[in-house]
């Protein structure tokens, strides 16, 4: 007899057909459980009403036959735990991946395991739901031609907690708002994290290394990251943490390491009158520290450790007005001043110029050569006596001495 409460299915046998477990989810009673035993469970499945679908051990296989998108939800409170989905089709036009959810909300989708799928886990309009402890990788292609491992699309108010993303291509959260991302980790995507039109987001404790570009925010707004790491980005423009048109942001404890560039600063803050907050954070071992491109200004720029960098900051465009960002009580390793009176804060203000540099920022052909001994010694002759006149690029006036602990 059904219950309106759970409706437990038990299949023993391997290499079902999915079509029997679609009659099952079809046969059910809104609110049921199905559980299914290790399996593999051949074809797709479109779910349309409140159900719970849970492997009972590892090994319970949903195979897409690689053809579309394996798992289609098209209703709220759906829950999918402990399942195995794979072999999507290959269509981008047809966003074809391991999971769709349209239109719903209240759902979750835990401690799932996707593999050989396009797309991993596709939210359109879904709100108020749980993404959790899934690992979740791509088709065997080229990075620009894989598929988005998850995204977010008009989509507010979800918890995405835990999961591993490796060797898809993006995590992308577009037009989205107040969502809640942590403790997520992602390795060998594109952007490992890419936020476009959104706003009120918290982005804390994930873990990001070996990707094209960690977290990249474009065109938001009211947003805090906090905790995060970002580490080693691959190529010679590797980014660690990019701002983009955005306002009132928060960047804050976060830890950027190894890569081409720390933290890359794009017009903003965008909107009048307001600031970015970018504090406490560790940028350390980067080529690039920060670098500014285009009109940015009034950023609050403070108690920031900077160390090994090569260097501390880059103005690509002579309209980005980095003098005009407020920065106070950063711990620069640079510095060259004294603290007599053992407060620790500098004596005297800590000013950074370019000078030769700039042969190399303006002509990307130089740029091959920096570091080498001939630019080393251009550097230091001009700055010993400078033959034009050099940018100035900002003044900490409480420059700290040793870094926080």
């Amino acid at each position: 007899m059904i219950s309106r409460i759970a409706f437990i299915l038990a299949l023993f046998f391997a290499f079902l057909n999915a079509s029997a477990l679609q009659e099952a989810i079809d046969n059910a009673e809104a609110g049921s459980i199905i559980k299914l035993s290790p399996g593999i469970y051949k074809g797709r499945l479109t779910i349309t009403k409140p159900i719970t679908i849970i492997g009972t051990a590892k090994g319970v296989i949903i195979d897409g036959e690689g053809k579309g998108s394996v798992i289609a939800v098209k209703s709220s409170y759906v829950t999918l735990k402990n399942l195995t989905i794979t072999n999507s089709g290959s269509r981008h036009e047809n966003l074809d991946c391991a999971i769709s959810i349209n239109d719903a909300s209240q759902c979750e989708v835990s401690d799932c395991t996707i593999t050989d799928c396009l797309f991993g886990i596709d939210m359109q309009m879904t709100n108020n739901s749980i993404i959790q402890n899934n690992y979740i990788t791509s088709k065997d292609f080229d990075l620009g031609l894989r598929g988005d491992g998850l995204r977010l699309w008009y989509s507010n108010d979800n918890l995405i907690k835990g999961n591993r993303l490796v060797k898809s291509r993006d995590m992308v959260v577009w037009y989205s708002h107040g969502n809640i991302i942590e403790e997520n980790y992602g390795e060998h995507c594109r952007y490992s994290l890419h936020f476009m039109y959104a706003g009120k987001n918290y982005v804390r404790n994930n873990s990001y290394k070996y990707n094209s570009v960690g977290i990249f925010f474009m065109y938001s707004k009211d947003t805090i990251a906090t905790g995060n790491i970002v580490k080693s980005s691959l190529g010679a423009t590797g980014m660690g943490i990019g701002l983009k048109d955005v306002s009132n942001f928060t960047i804050k404890d976060n830890t950027v390491i190894y890569n081409a560039q720390g933290l890359y600063i794009d017009r903003s803050p965008f909107e009048p009158e307001t600031h970015n907050f970018i504090e406490g954070n560790k940028i350390l071992y980067n080529a690039e520290a920060l670098h500014f491109h285009s009109l940015s200004e009034n950023n609050i720029i403070k108690d920031n450790t900077l160390l090994g960098n090569i260097e501390d900051i880059v103005n690509d465009s002579r309209g980005s007005k980095t003098d005009e960002n407020d920065f106070e009580g950063n711990y620069w390793d640079s510095y060259a001043g004294f603290d007599r009176n053992n407060d620790n804060i500098g004596d005297t203000p800590h000013k950074v110029y370019q000078y030769a540099d700039k042969l190399w920022l303006y002509n990307p052909e130089v740029k091959f050569f920096y570091g080498s001994p001939v630019i080393s010694l251009l550097n230091f002759l001009a700055k010993l006596a400078p033959f034009s006149e050099p940018i100035f690029l900002l003044e900490d006036a409480k420059p700290r001495l040793r870094e926080k602990g």
